[in-house]
């Protein structure tokens, strides 16, 4: 072990020396620098030639300054933005010289007098290869050769700069001190020196070839070296990240190999190494059709170790993740999507979420994966989806799964209306009529038993119609009335049965048996509601600064409901709870009969309530201020404050309900004070009073009355949960500053035509923007905060939460960074994370460190950065929840 941690320490000072870890292995690196050339443009005058290739080619020449023209020795010079076609060689520059007798073409650039700079290089392109620039160049239009001083090009994603070059008829290109460099500059930062070399259309062969840093040169070099010219994307290695973690101890994080499969697939294989013993696999593939559809697949595996040495418990875990999406134009009219996050329940903890420490990945509790198809039907008439569902609980080690659900749902139809109607329609043609259908199998289990039989034992299979009728009409201008119904009929293949056994206290037990058989019920219930809107505003104010009026918009709605007793046992879905005399058991709270459904806990338990004849309300509300516009240079400008947005009172009374009729009214609202700061608050409000419980006299607990607060001498009813959080941002421009910039990238990148790797990245950036440092955003800081209060039969509890985070750029290349909260309850910090990002324009170099806690860490990365980060001044923040890597 001793070994093993020397050698990872070791090799993790080397990799740091050498600041190049994980490496880009896509060979597309796009050039940023595209050349635009004005090829509608040419001269009138041409000079036909004769060569030994083709003697109907023709010289297209032209310069905006001078054409001079030598007659004893045959040769032309232009001067000034001079520009020469030949076939489908096509040359810019400041000057050209072209030797008619020899056949040799020359160009170059100027010195500025004023500024001392070289401008006006030579711009060339042959055929289908992409442009690049020179300082002078040598071309021979009857052998096709050419003699390169200076270049700059792109090469299948890389660059080519410098040095001297010379292309043989053959297209043979034999390059010397030339460097090779996947920056976009034409002084690169860094890149392979290149002596001497042959490159020709599928290889590159050199000779000794040596690495340059920041123009200095390095002791890693080569005597020799060969790179295949694929055309394609290309297999290779990819060098690991080193760090320290506080339980696992040192590492070496996602070293493996690349495989560029074609241009549609791809794939990358990780592993990660500890000095205690723990590991990582990862298998990753991204794949994609244009036009039709973009995925990736993830599959990861963890050996990890905790404890003392040679006392070590060993956990092993895994996770497998599948997103999948359709471009919409692909397939119209039906859509194929996935996300599947499927896990072993402690694999985030184990793993510090793979080693990315979100605090919030490693907190969570749950996950949720599906698999959906939707498509429509008959014109548009119905709509057909099916999909599979898994949803995870990490701490119950729970796992529900429907295999497969779908639904089938009609489009509203008016039955009794006509399509050649004309006026307005009768009261029987606003009757509407719909229509859905739904499937599903379901189990719900233990993960360690899921695929065991006592686990496939538990599968629910099941069917539910719904057939809703209703008409919707206005009265007296201002109140909107609906009618109507819905039927509802579940059928299940499975049912329950309950075996009760009762003691001589009167306490009683059951055990559910689960029976397989066909069950068919069916309910409905009636239904009317009636709704409008109050407007009320006050008279302009006169003495409140820029407040000029306070306006009140109210909607009110009402409900009413019925539906016959579907839970007496006479409806033939719930039972009589039998003892083991066969006798009826009673209810201890209400003296009655005790009854169970035989659909409870099915797939579709189906709404077999008690007989309900019940008034809902709903009482929304929003308020806002009229205020002068100070920005407003006339002083009749004016523009509205949002005080209260939405704030919502809603509850039920149902008529025939023994005792306790009225329910508990609920609240919700949202309040924007100002474009950085919005509330939103929700509560419970409960109507009944409390009471002792006693035993001999002792108090045991409280228990809610039947008396409503105002018998009791109440004002108000009891407050039984309030919640409110809020987040503020310091700097509101951030977001917005960021998009624009993202914007006016993807606009310059799609009108210059963007490549499937350029493709990717910025759909990257678009799917999750917080995954990226803004180097455009000079600071920003913001902070989110929540509280909750509960008080439940007298016993309260309050949680309240603060997470706040920030940024600032230290230099316009350095920028600083941090996230943390506090925990109220502890009276703590929870676990900060720190991190230094530096803007290498075609490196990136980061430092991420989290003092203190569980996971306590720190790594150090220093990677080529992608062209279009470059360009968007961004730079990749570590994490494993981005596709992009």
């Amino acid at each position: 072990m001793k070994l093993l941690s020397n050698s990872i320490l070791l090799f993790s000072v080397i990799l740091l020396t050498l600041v190049v870890s994980k490496a880009n292995a896509f060979s597309g690196f796009s050039l940023q620098q595209v050349i635009q050339q004005d090829t509608s443009k040419r001269d009138t005058s041409k000079i036909k030639t004769k060569n030994n290739s083709d003697l109907d080619k023709k010289i297209e020449y032209k310069a905006t300054d001078s054409v001079r023209m030598s007659k004893d020795k045959n040769i032309i010079y232009m001067y000034g933005n001079a520009r020469v076609v030949y076939g489908d060689f096509e040359l810019d520059a400041d000057y050209i010289r072209y030797d008619q007798k020899k056949n040799v073409i020359f160009a170059s650039g100027r010195t500025n007098p004023k500024t001392k700079r070289y401008v006006g290089r030579p711009i060339f392109k042959s055929g289908t290869e992409g442009s690049a620039i020179a300082d002078s160049l040598y071309y021979n239009s009857a052998t096709t050769r050419a003699k390169v001083f200076g270049v700059f090009s792109e090469q299948e994603g890389g660059f080519f700069s410098g040095g001297q070059s010379k292309k043989q008829a053959d297209n043979e290109l034999h390059i010397k001190n030339m460097m090779y460099s996947t920056c976009n500059l034409p002084h690169p930062h860094f890149g392979l020196m290149i002596s001497k070399g042959i490159a020709t259309e599928k290889q590159i062969i050199t000779g000794p070839v040596y690495m340059i840093i920041e123009d200095v040169p390095t002791p890693f070099a080569l005597p020799f070296a060969f790179f295949p010219k694929t055309n394609k994307r290309t297999s290779g290695i990819l060098l690991p990240t080193p760090g320290e973690d506080a339980s696992r101890g040192f590492f070496l994080q996602n070293a493996g190999y690349y495989l560029g499969l074609n241009d549609y697939w791809d794939a990358k294989i990780l592993g990660t190494i500890y000095t205690n013993g723990s590991y990582e696999a990862t298998l990753s593939s991204n794949y994609i059709q244009r036009y039709k559809f973009n995925g990736n697949i993830n599959l990861n595996y963890a050996s990890t170790k905790n404890g003392i040495q040679g006392q070590e418990d060993v956990g092993k875990n895994f996770r497998v993740g599948w997103s999948h999406s359709q471009n919409p134009n692909a397939s119209p009219g039906s859509t194929f999507t996935a996300s599947v996050n499927v896990s072993s329940s402690t694999y985030y903890r184990a793993t510090a979420a793979t080693s990315s420490y979100d605090q919030s990945a490693i907190a969570q509790n749950s996950s949720t994966s599906s698999i959906a198809y939707s498509k429509v039907l008959a014109g548009g008439l119905f709509n057909f989806s099916t999909a599979l569902f898994a949803n995870q609980t990490f701490s119950s080690r729970q796992i529900d799964l429907q295999l497969p659900t779908f639904n089938l749902n009609m489009s509203t139809i008016s039955p009794f209306d006509s399509k050649n109607r004309s006026g307005e329609q009768k009261w029987y043609q606003k009757i509407t009529v719909g229509y859905s259908l739904q499937g599903k199998n379901t189990i719900s289990t233990q993960d360690s038993i899921l695929f065991k039989p006592e686990g496939l034992r538990q599968l629910k299979t099941g069917f539910e119609h719904n057939i809703p009728i209703g008409m919707n009409f206005t009265l007296l201008k201002y109140l909107t009335f609906s009618l109507g119904g819905t039927y509802n009929e579940v059928w299940n293949f499975q049912t329950i049965d309950r075996r009760y056994t009762t003691f001589t206290d009167g306490s009683y037990t059951f055990r559910t048996d689960t029976l397989s058989g066909f069950k068919r019920a069916g309910s409905y219930n009636l239904s009317t509601s009636m709704s409008t809107k109050v407007y009320g505003k006050t008279k302009e104010f006169k003495n409140l600064g820029n407040i000029q009026q306070l306006r009140h918009v109210m909607t009110p709605s009402v409900s009413f409901t019925y539906s016959p007793d579907f839970a007496d046992p006479s409806a033939g879905v719930y039972k009589y709870a039998l003892n083991q005399d066969g006798q009826r058991i009673r209810n201890p709270s209400t003296g009655q009969d005790l009854t169970y459904s035989m659909l409870e806990g099915m797939a579709f338990p189906g709404s077999f309530g008690g007989r309900q004849a019940s008034i809902g309300f709903i009482l929304d509300n929003t308020t806002e201020l009229k205020v002068r516009d100070p920005k407003d240079t006339t002083g009749t400008g004016n523009r509205k404050i949002p005080i209260i947005q939405g704030l919502s009172f809603s509850g039920t009374y149902n008529f025939l309900q023994p005792t306790r009729k009225l329910s508990d009214i609920s609240f919700s609202g949202r309040s924007q004070f100002t474009d950085k700061l919005g509330i939103n608050y929700n509560g419970v409000l409960n109507p009944y009073l409390l009471r002792d419980s006693t035993n001999n006299g002792i108090f045991v607990q409280k228990l809610e009355d039947s008396r409503y607060f105002w018998q009791g001498g109440k004002i108000f009813p009891r407050l039984q949960s309030f919640g409110f959080s809020f987040d503020y941002g310091f700097n509101a421009e951030a977001v917005k500053k960021k998009n624009e910039n993202y914007d006016k990238l993807k606009g310059q990148v799609e009108k210059q035509g963007m490549t499937p790797l350029q493709s990717e990245q910025l759909n990257a950036i678009n799917r999750d923007p917080n995954a990226f440092v803004d180097f455009n955003i000079p600071w920003n800081f913001a902070f989110q905060y929540s509280f909750n209060y509960s008080n439940i039969l007298g016993v309260s509890q309050i949680t309240n939460t603060l997470n706040f985070n920030g940024d600032f750029n230290l230099t316009p290349k350095w920028k600083f960074t941090f996230n943390a909260g506090y925990d109220f309850k502890n009276s703590g910090l929870t676990p900060m994370n720190i991190a230094i990002y530096r803007d290498l324009h075609c490196w990136d170099m980061s430092i991420n460190w989290i003092p203190y806690g569980a996971y306590k860490s720190y790594t150090v990365t220093i990677k080529v950065k992608s062209s279009i980060l470059q360009d968007l001044k961004l730079s990749k923040r570590q994490g494993f929840y981005n596709t992009y890597q």
